[in-house]
């Protein structure tokens, strides 16, 4: 072709040329353009849902760990008073008198001081009501703001020998509710309150974290995961969907202390060792359910 006539051409042929050019570059690359803005448009969407969510979470994690630290408080000035009060009527609760007291004004004392003992145990979780012959309690179980189970337990009143007697109750059989017993009662039943709703509190928070696992994260198990009736011993197998390159992993959590819903002791093996490692750090440190929801959303690849 001749340089000059390409000195000649118009600019509106120039114009014509730069519209088709650009028609034919939609042209080719129309849906390859289209689903990368797309996806970028959705991953930031997704990011911002899940920042909302986060900071939700934690102004909601912050106001009830105020008010945890606020009936915590009130809890102790009532036990406060409850151990002035029974220092001031003597260590069996009967008023240091060398005469014999009468039975009836030390059982009407016994339901003073269990009256007092209820409203400690009302800001623990812990509630109860005077029967006609004892005492009945109610446990009123929870784990990260979810109400969970209500386990119930009755006690007998014996004023003749100052001690408490368990009438009746639904406490799940293998929870140590007699060996408790003999440790607290009759001598120490705030002591003995208080230890088994933390039992109860702590099978019900490792159940519903099973659970929860299970129902949010069913396509990531593998078979079906193992537990005893306590939940203090967790097997499974899963794999996470996108991440570690396809790896299968095995753990087995181990929850040595029964007042507590996170696993003293985490083994966590498969193909990618870095990766697992990570993994039994993370079950260490958080609910089953939240650690999965960690490892789906960062990069644990080996």
């Amino acid at each position: 072709m001749d340089p000059g006539k390409e000195k000649q051409e118009s600019p509106s042929s120039l114009g014509e040329r730069e519209k088709n050019g650009t028609e034919d570059g939609k042209r080719e690359f129309p849906l390859g353009m289209l689903a990368h803005l797309e996806m970028l448009e959705f991953r930031a969407h997704r990011e911002a849902v899940e920042q909302e969510e986060k900071e939700r979470r934690e102004e909601k994690s912050a106001f009830l760990n105020s008010k945890i630290r606020e009936l915590r408080l009130q809890r102790d000035q009532l036990r406060e008073k409850l151990e002035l009060l029974e220092k001031a009527l003597g260590k069996e609760g009967i008023p240091s008198d060398p005469a014999l007291p009468d039975p009836r004004e030390v059982l009407e004392w016994k339901i003073r001081n269990l009256r007092e003992l209820l409203q400690v145990f009302q800001l623990t979780g812990v509630s109860g009501k005077l029967s006609k012959h004892g005492i009945s309690f109610s446990f009123h179980t929870a784990f990260e703001g979810s109400f969970l189970d209500r386990f119930h337990l009755e006690l007998l009143v014996r004023p003749e020998s100052r001690e408490f007697r368990i009438q009746r109750h639904s406490i799940p059989p293998f929870i140590p509710l007699e060996q408790l017993a003999r440790k607290f009662l009759p001598s120490d039943l705030r002591g003995f309150l208080d230890v088994l709703f933390q039992h109860l509190n702590a099978f019900v928070g490792r159940r519903h974290q099973l659970e929860q696992f299970q129902e949010q994260f069913s396509e990531w198990i593998q078979g079906i995961p193992h537990r005893n009736s306590l939940c203090n011993l967790l097997s499974f197998q899963y794999g996470i969907p996108g991440k570690s390159g396809g790896a299968s992993f095995r753990a087995r959590l181990l929850y040595a202390d029964p007042c507590r819903s996170l696993p003293s002791e985490v083994a966590v093996s498969g193909s990618a060792a870095a990766a697992a490692s990570a993994h039994a750090e993370l079950f260490r440190r958080r609910a089953l359910p939240r650690a999965f929801r960690a490892l789906g959303s960062a990069d644990w690849s080996s």
